[in-house]
């Protein structure tokens, strides 16, 4: 037993399912069903299917009853091979007709779901990345995966079945009722009395099951914190190994118990469920055998028989419309939980004839800019500076001041909440997307790269960049020796997440990658922090350059990289306290003297003790 209780699958609703049951409108269904529309053929193909098969599983049934009267107690070879020549007939074309069901019902549930994955991805696709940040990416890929394959599941199993049992049961009471009222009458009100107390001993024995699931998640929480390293070493030393033992022991008592009684509850199950199976023909043949014998009523051995058989095939179809009601509940959940995310607002996305200029310089304009998360507090405010194309701008402050923040509003990754942040003199919000981010390259502290070649994480910014470009990249972001170091050059497999690679070979790529989109501006964030000092050697000899012939924004913790920059921008708490070269603000005695202080005289100590 490996499912926690709050997973386990059943005849049953957990606790949790109970408190979240949807609430099922018709606004609901007409959602649901708006995914069959567009295959509304292979629907009524499917629904006819369905009712064909449903009757021609009953004809097996009803032929008996001939076959008993007209040909074997009639004596009658040539009725009888007619009679099982018919039945074998309608037993094959019953099979025929059930492997086109799955079909159409396979075919239609891979074509829904293949709509509604698309449907999502895109939609997930343009969320803002406050979306990604605020929501847990498990529960993300949960929605995109487990939830959307259910719908296959709800389509091949929870509404087929529904109308399978459905039309079973009608075609099943409309036979009985033609062969003899009385005891169709009987068979109706037998069969849900008797689907009685299976239901009870089911429930009896899912109860028990999740009681004894929960003693295995304690045994299975008590052996992974005493038995851990850590958990040992306390244990120990605080001398509760007897205490341990015994709090153990007990759980292990309590899971045998519990294991015992499940057991038996199985077997009471099935004494119950055969009992049930078996007594209901029973009655029919005792109240058959009345009317019959001493009654003098027109009936048969064959009719009898019939009846019988159409009872037992009432008994699957009962039960599971009753046990429906869970899978209906859970089914409405799944599509609740889907659409949950199909209706999220996408707040950034471009509006109605969006710009979209011939050509961009990298000219960036805040003009009192205030920024919060949803209704947290405020993370800039009254944020303006300017930057002129060809120039470059660092931007320095302590950790948690902002600065990440005033970048990733630039290319849109937010919006801001007050003021405007303007590209070229247009506002970003009236620029078209792919525009405004076509033409802003950003380096990141945390470098990503795809599992697949160099080659591959380089063209994912240009497809159709050409050996030449590649290879320019690749030399401007100092890259290009370490690459032709590798046995396959630029057709070297980096790993999942580049895990072949060392970080700075990682942050060069990334650099070499933003080079090939040839961007406006580019924006390097913290690009070196996390390096060691050699690999900060080789990526600073590959943005110095770039410093001095591109429009770029810098956040950094180099002194070096900072003095470079044509203006200084100092922030904290979100706020520009400070601007200026470096020089000046070194006199200030402010902020940036502290950090200077702190921070960056210890860098020219140390090149001055090299230089020595």
């Amino acid at each position: 037993m490996s499912m926690g209780p709050g997973r386990m699958r059943g005849g049953y609703l957990t606790e949790e399912e109970k408190q979240n049951k949807p609430k099922v409108t018709w606004a609901l269904l007409k959602r649901v069903f708006s995914y069959l529309t567009p295959y509304w053929k292979q629907l009524i193909l499917a629904l006819l299917c369905i009712f064909l098969s449903s009757v021609m599983r009953l004809f097996p049934s009803i032929l008996t009853g001939r076959i008993i009267d007209e040909g074997l107690i009639g004596r009658n070879m040539n009725i009888l091979i007619k009679l099982i020549m018919i039945l074998f007939a309608v037993t094959v074309g019953s099979e025929m007709i059930g492997v086109a069901e799955n079909y159409i019902q396979s075919w239609m549930a891979q074509h829904i779901t293949y709509d509604m994955r698309n449907q999502m991805y895109r939609h997930l696709q343009q969320m803002s990345q406050s979306f990604f940040t605020t929501n847990n990416q498990g529960d993300i890929i949960t929605r995109m995966t487990s939830d959307i394959s259910g719908v296959r599941s709800v389509i091949t199993n929870t509404f087929t079945s529904i109308l399978s049992n459905v039309i079973t049961l009608i075609c099943a009471v409309v036979a009985m009722f033609q062969k003899n009222w009385v005891l169709a009458v009987i068979g109706m009100v037998i069969v849900p009395l008797f689907t009685l107390p299976t239901r009870a001993a089911g429930k009896t024995r899912w109860e028990l099951t999740r009681e004894a699931q929960n003693a295995s998640d304690e045994m299975n929480g008590i052996l992974n914190e005493t038995l851990s390293v850590s958990g040992q070493l306390l244990v120990k030393l605080f001398c509760r190994q007897d205490d341990e033992y015994e709090k153990y022991r007990s759980v292990n008592q309590k899971m045998v118990d519990l294991s015992i009684r499940e057991s038996m509850a199985g077997r009471w199950f099935r004494v119950v469920l055969s009992t049930v199976v078996n007594i209901g023909p029973m009655i029919l043949y005792l109240v058959g055998g009345y009317l019959m014998i001493v009654k003098g009523m027109e009936l048969t051995v064959g009719d009898i028989t019939v009846l019988v058989s159409l009872l037992s095939k009432m008994y699957g179809p009962v039960n599971s419309l009753l046990n429906m009601q869970v899978e209906w509940i859970r089914s409405m959940a799944m599509f609740t939980r889907i659409f949950e995310y199909f209706d999220m607002p996408v707040e950034i996305k471009n509006r109605e004839n969006a710009l979209v200029p011939t050509e961009a310089h990298g000219n960036i304009d805040f003009e009192k800019v205030f920024f919060r998360y949803d209704d947290s507090r405020m993370i800039l405010k009254n944020v303006t500076f300017s930057l002129k194309s060809g120039n470059s701008i660092a931007i320095v402050g302590p950790s948690g001041s902002g600065k990440s923040t005033i970048i990733n509003l630039i290319p849109r990754l937010y919006d801001v909440t007050e003021g405007s942040v303007k590209f070229d003199g247009n506002d970003v919000r009236d620029l078209d997307l792919n525009f405004l981010r076509g033409n802003v390259g950003v380096v990141t502290q945390e470098t990503y790269l795809f599992n697949g070649t160099i080659r591959d994480n380089l063209l994912y910014a240009k497809p159709d960049a050409t050996e030449e470009e590649l290879i320019e990249a690749a030399r401007k972001a100092n890259i290009y020796d370490f690459i032709m170091s590798q046995e396959k050059g630029f057709d070297s497999m980096v790993g999942n997440r580049g895990l072949k690679l060392s970080g700075g070979e990682k942050q060069r790529i990334s650099i070499a990658r933003v080079l090939l989109k040839d961007p406006a501006l580019l924006i390097f964030d913290e690009a070196t922090s996390a390096l060691d000092s050699i690999s900060e050697s080789k990526i600073q000899e590959a943005i110095d350059p770039l410093i001095e012939s591109r429009t770029s924004i810098l956040i950094a913790h180099r002194l070096s990289t900072i003095m470079a920059a044509d203006e200084i921008l100092v922030v904290r708490d979100g706020e520009i306290v400070e601007r200026g070269v470096h020089e000046d603000l070194v006199k200030q005695g402010g902020v940036y003297t502290e950090l200077y202080e702190t921070q960056f005289k210890k860098e020219l100590l140390a090149a001055g003790h090299n230089n020595k």
